[in-house]
């Protein structure tokens, strides 16, 4: 018996196949030419702010406002056309960071008038969220989110015990300091010690009895070491994540949108349908 013959694949899979994926290399030079967009609508962003660069090159920097603009318009509209369920896409946290991101320049056009300069540049200023979009190109983020996610009880207890030691160390500075040393109450007392705890120390506040600076220089000590242990919980976290996860690749479903497959799947995990995978 013939197998079945595959059908040679459409203008919207090939289009999907580009937009969504990295396996390939016009989909990797597609991310890498899109990377770069997102960083030089930021670096503009920056170069805007400053008052000086954006009187002299006001024209410049208004056309290559536009110029990016539509570069995002048009990737916008080409990830709607090249998914099924565009509702999904749509009001995803990345579909919103896109519309997000190339609203402003559009609001900024319809409203106009000197008089609304300053709302306008506000506006201007959801153009940041792009950033956000590099996210998406980075393959070990999800590991690191994953990560994160899972160390978050352990992360959430330690900073209760820390949380504990500066009410603690926080009172007992009250009552060895007192006004003459400016720690004036309880509270006070506290934020100077997770000022100290943390290693910033602005200086607004200072002990000067011997028994009071011995307590800060064990406070101060003991921060070099609270530090370190949220890093080394994720650290290991993360370790533990990377042995125990099961290889991914780039694809992601036409159908569904959904991500996350594994290496040499030809079916979605969530709908079962067919992949963009050359036969």
């Amino acid at each position: 018996m013939k197998g079945k013959k595959s059908h040679p694949p459409t203008w919207k899979s090939k289009l999907h196949e580009v937009i969504y994926e990295a396996d390939t290399p016009a989909g990797r030079f597609f991310d890498i030419a899109l990377l770069v967009v997102i960083v030089l609508s930021i670096v503009l962003v920056m170069l805007e702010s400053i008052n000086m660069l954006s009187l002299k090159y006001y024209w410049e920097f208004y056309i290559a406002e536009w110029i990016i603009t539509i570069i995002f318009t048009i990737e916008y509209i080409l990830r709607l056309i090249a998914i099924n369920k565009k509702r999904k896409y749509i009001f995803s946290f990345y579909g919103i960071v896109d519309l997000l991101s190339t609203l402003p320049t559009y609001i900024a056009f319809a409203i106009g008038g000197h008089n609304l300069l300053f709302a306008v540049r506000a506006l201007r200023l959801l153009r940041v969220f792009r950033i956000l979009k590099i996210t998406r190109y980075i393959g070990e983020s999800n590991k690191l989110v994953n990560a994160l996610k899972h160390s978050r009880p352990k992360i959430l207890v330690f900073l209760f015990a820390v949380f504990i030691i500066c009410i603690i160390m926080g009172t007992l500075m009250h009552l060895i300091e007192g006004e003459r040393g400016g720690f004036d109450n309880i509270p006070l007392s506290i934020y100077w010690c997770i000022v100290t705890l943390t290693t910033v120390g602005f200086g607004d506040i200072a002990p000067v009895t011997p028994l009071g600076r011995m307590i800060a220089s064990i406070i101060m000590i003991t921060g070099y070491g609270i530090i370190a242990v949220p890093t080394g919980i994720v650290s290991a976290e993360y370790t533990r994540r990377s042995q125990d996860s099961v290889p991914t690749n780039t694809q992601v479903c036409p159908h569904c949108n959904e991500t996350k497959h594994i290496d040499n799947a030809e079916f979605c995990h969530n709908c079962g349908k067919k992949l963009n995978i050359d036969d």
